[in-house]
């Protein structure tokens, strides 16, 4: 990568390529193993320039029409207009429940189908499998075309790697501050609720809010009900009755008063437990039309 130089808000001194998008420090790479370093690059170079509209173009035109195959018969959506009206040259978070690994690839899709938004894509992911791992590569490839990035290795048991993450946490919010058609998809649970009722929600992260404090970006939340982790059951429902999928897209969410408060845990977890909340509105509304 060629390094220039920018100042961050801290007024740090942060590299980036030549394309203006950040990347580590020699300190924080060098952090990951061999594999992961390398994992990062690929992924990286393919979030960037050429490769990602191409990656883009393969989402909208081959990853979005499997997943159709796969849900024509029981996708239900409500609100994408929500989606539609939003400003295409302010990055747009959409703030999802968590209960299966395919939520925001299939919210992705339904978006690419129904609406006519320029759309860019980034999912921020897990380091651990996705980076650190050949077989996690292909994964990312074949399932999201790359757009499983930026990577954080916060749950990894050497703490070291959580040095990088300071660098994941700046990229993240530059792709949420600025760029045409970007829509990054974040769980504020952080991790899948298995619990059999769908209106149940895991306790929100603060990383979340974190972000959106500092990049400033539209937010959108999506309440996702009927979708599993058993891909074959899921794919064959579609022809044999299976539940209905249910995607609620809410209105864009105003956070002008939790910017008035000051940068610190506090308040980003105050933003990540408002955006659950509206999500649990989302809910609400399923329940009333869709539990009885």
């Amino acid at each position: 990568m060629t390094e220039l130089t920018v100042k961050t808000n801290s007024d740090a001194i942060a590299p980036v390529d030549k394309t203006g998008a950040l990347v580590p420090t020699g300190g924080e790479i060098d952090k990951l193993t061999t594999t992961e370093r390398l994992g990062f690059r690929l992924m990286h170079r393919m979030n960037l320039g050429a490769a990602k509209r191409l990656m883009t173009f393969c989402q909208r035109h081959i990853g979005s029409l499997w997943i159709l195959i796969a849900t024509y018969n029981i996708m239900n959506v409500f609100g994408i207009e929500n989606v539609e009206n939003s400003e295409i040259d302010k990055p747009l978070i959409l703030v999802a429940n968590h209960r299966s690994f395919f939520d925001l690839y299939t919210v992705s899709s339904v978006i690419f189908r129904r609406t006519k938004r320029p759309v860019t894509l980034y999912f921020p992911v897990r380091g651990k499998f996705f980076y650190d791992n050949p077989i996690g590569w292909f994964v990312n490839f074949v399932m999201g075309w790359f757009s499983m990035y930026p990577p954080f290795f916060r749950e990894d048991r050497e703490a070291m790697k959580r040095e990088f993450d300071k660098y994941s946490m700046r990229r993240l919010v530059q792709l949420c501050s600025t760029g045409h058609g970007h829509m990054i998809g974040f769980h504020p649970e952080g991790k899948r609720n298995f619990s059999d009722d769908p209106y149940d929600f895991l306790p929100a992260q603060p990383g979340i809010g974190k972000v959106i404090y500092a990049a400033r970006p539209q937010v959108v939340p999506v309440f996702i009900a009927g979708l599993g982790n058993d891909l074959p059951k899921q794919i064959m429902g579609n022809w044999t009755g299976g539940p209905k999928i249910r995607i609620w897209f809410g209105e864009p969410i105003d956070l002008a008063r939790f910017y008035e408060k000051g940068d610190r845990i506090r308040t980003h977890k105050e933003i990540a437990d408002f955006l659950m909340s509206k999500i649990a509105d989302l809910g609400e509304q399923d329940r009333n039309k869709f539990a009885a």
